[in-house]
């Protein structure tokens, strides 16, 4: 039973991230007066197709969940013939900000199902665990500065700007904290004791933790919550203006965080052990269907948030890589050739197989090493 939960949820998680993915250019497409051909949620031979006669669009439903794509009536594939009737909806003979934005549209689609997922939450309503802290381990940053235990997280504003801003519940703290080690960027607390007394303790840049795939950098920090009785949690519950400004507010953090994250990659200061693949996103899936649709829900913008940004990667076979190319054709006033572009996808296609392999290698070793 247990497998067949995991699955489910992992196929749905799949379907449900990449068919935004990929009606986010549908849609942007049939906007900028783009013929779309095709619409597939999977990839491999289909299983189901669906036509209407009010509809030139193919819909197609193939076995292999890994993605999808949208197939755009397009001069430069010379597997399509297209007519002279036709030739306005072509996708190449759009002006440049018009493919542009379809391109995009797709990893904007990710933010927008994100924001929207959190703000169903937020105005359902969701327990939050209160900013209130642990005793910080003796030799951690926190506990140099003398915060102790039962201390209150009130507030707190990053080194780059002076103002406080309140923080709500452990969750609202804990993405604060992690943009903040992710950029190493100094941040200051405003706290109060089980007196009632307030005082603010400053967090250098210096003195912060680097992310570790083998070290918790909140536990270096001396940052942790107390686990209160029941009777002390709370519940968020916001009206639907303030939920999705809420919103909004997350995912552009979270993004951030993530962003500095995939950076550090590149940099080597994260470590590719922290890279995820299939099995990773199944397990999650699993247990989030599990404890609720919130806590799915919440795990399911996350993803959708990834996605997005992996998507806008300036890759080859990526949206990203096709941006570029935009940005390219923008500065110097023509286009790349389609032979250039056919190479540029076989390195593309490299790469991308290369970290697939790396993250499901990851997997393995995260579920099946002693």
């Amino acid at each position: 039973m247990q497998s067949f939960i995991t699955f489910a949820a992992f196929l749905l998680t799949l379907s449900i991230v990449v068919c935004f993915h990929e009606f986010g250019h549908f849609l942007a497409a049939r906007l900028c007066g783009v013929k779309v051909l095709r619409f597939s949620l999977g990839f491999g031979k289909p299983i189901f197709t669906f036509k209407s006669k009010y509809s030139s669009t193919e819909w197609v439903l193939a076995p292999i969940p890994l993605g999808g794509y949208v197939k755009l009536l397009d001069g430069r594939d010379p597997q399509q013939t297209i007519a002279a009737s036709e030739q306005s909806q072509a996708f190449d003979t759009k002006p440049l900000w018009r493919r542009s934005l379809i391109v995009f549209a797709g990893p904007l689609a990710n933010f927008v199902l994100a924001i929207c997922l959190l703000t169903i939450i937020y105005v359902a309503g969701v327990i939050q665990l209160p900013a209130r802290l642990q005793a910080p381990p003796p030799d951690s940053v926190a506990a140099s500065l003398g915060i102790a235990q039962g201390d209150q997280v009130l507030a707190w504003h990053p080194q780059t700007d002076k103002e406080f801003e309140s923080v709500i519940s452990w969750n609202a703290l804990r993405w604060n904290l992690m943009d903040a080690i992710s950029s190493q960027e100094g941040f200051a607390l405003k706290m109060q004791d089980p007196s009632g007394r307030q005082f603010t303790s400053d967090f250098l840049a210096s003195q912060l933790p680097a992310m570790s795939s083998s070290e918790d950098p909140f536990s270096r920090l001396g940052i942790l919550p107390v686990l209160p009785p029941a009777s002390e949690y709370f519940t968020l519950k916001l009206d639907p203006l303030s939920g999705l400004i809420y919103a909004s507010k997350r995912v552009w953090l979270i993004s951030k965080v993530s962003l500095s994250l995939m950076g550090g990659l590149l940099t080597g200061q994260s470590s590719l052990k922290q890279l995820g693949g299939p099995l990773s996103i199944a397990n999650m899936a699993g247990k989030t269907a599990q404890v609720g649709w919130q806590a799915y829900c919440a795990f399911l913008a996350i993803l959708s948030i990834s996605i997005g940004l992996l998507n806008l990667v300036p890759l080859p076979m990526l949206d990203g890589g096709q941006l570029l190319y935009d940005a390219w054709e923008l500065v110097s006033g023509k286009r790349i050739s389609t032979s250039l572009q056919e190479q540029f996808q076989k390195v593309g296609f490299i790469l991308l197989i290369s970290i697939s392999l790396l993250a499901l290698f990851n997997d393995l070793q995260r579920y099946f090493s002693p």
